[in-house]
């Protein structure tokens, strides 16, 4: 390595392996082309070597880039974690909380719940990153998390909160139109809604219903809020969180006495973040509207 390097480079660097391009790293980066252009070619300077190699699919890592990629990663995750941590006084209630959902959650049930949070702390701001996949809480990639498998970190404070009841559900014409089903066995008489490739899904659904296997599903998607706008377009019968159906005055429960389950769920944060007071406070506003959304109290 013949100098010293900047961290800006390394931004550019991490932008184009992630992206694949000069012109979508700048893009990213909100800057012109050629300014991502010559910071890349001031990291390959510093380092003594070329990160990237070009082809008729765009700019190719070598593998002393994807080496580097993780790397770049972790120092990225700092930086924002530092941004967050320095956009309010420690002391007060205000700046940056970066929240981990799913994408069910994100989208049917946590907007009203940070409205209300909104109105008691308006000095917050919020980052929501909806995403299946579990964030990196050890790392701060966000600072907190709602999460339905119990971390095992010993560095994470997690609350139980609630389980979550799941239930089936179609729309009201839809059931008019054809019928409301009796027992299991008349499903095989209607138009279901569930997952295409999800490999969780289709385990958790190989579980909880044995007798239900993707190639019985008549509208196939992997999004939980896809499934959802389709139940309420009237395409079939599906799987939602009864507290979403059960509010919803256009859905009804289709055999509502049968268990399908439950996901546990619990509120997540690094043990290190749990004093401070944005943190504290968004932890424990989200603990206590999950207590009643799991209870199937109305949000």
């Amino acid at each position: 390595m013949s100098k010293s390097m900047d961290w800006e480079d390394q931004r550019a660097f991490l932008a184009v392996l992630e992206e694949g391009s000069l012109s979508a790293a700048a893009r990213r980066l909100q800057v012109t082309q050629p300014t991502v252009r010559a910071r890349l070619e001031s990291l390959e300077s510093a380092l003594g070597s070329k990160l990237f190699t070009r082809s008729v699919r765009g700019l190719v890592p070598t593998a002393q880039a994807r080496a580097l990629g993780e790397a770049a990663r972790a120092m990225a995750r700092a930086s924002q974690a530092f941004e967050r941590s320095a956009s309010a006084p420690p002391d007060e209630i205000a700046g940056v909380v970066r929240l981990s959902v799913s994408d069910f959650i994100g989208v049917a049930v946590l907007p009203a719940m940070l409205a209300r949070l909104r109105q008691r702390h308006p000095a917050l701001i919020l980052e929501i990153e909806m995403s299946n996949r579990a964030a990196n809480l050890l790392e701060q990639e966000v600072d907190m998390a709602v999460r339905m498998t119990p971390p095992r970190q010993a560095a994470l404070v997690a609350r139980k909160v609630p389980s979550i009841a799941l239930g089936f559900y179609a729309h009201v014409d839809y059931l008019a139109a054809r019928g409301m089903p009796g027992t299991l066995e008349d499903l095989n008489h209607h138009d279901l809604i569930g997952p295409d490739r999800s490999a969780m899904d289709l385990d958790v659904i190989a579980q909880l219903l044995p007798g239900l296997d993707r190639k019985r599903f008549t509208l196939r998607m992997d999004s939980h809020p896809a499934q959802l706008a389709a139940l309420r377009a009237g395409l079939g019968i599906g799987v939602i969180q009864r507290a979403i159906g059960d509010r919803d005055p256009t859905l009804l429960a289709v055999l509502p006495e049968f268990d399908i389950g439950a996901l546990e769920t619990w509120i997540v944060i690094h043990e290190d973040l749990r004093d401070i007071p944005r943190i504290r406070a968004v932890f424990e506003h989200l603990v206590a509207e999950f207590d009643v959304y799991g209870k199937g109290r109305h949000c």
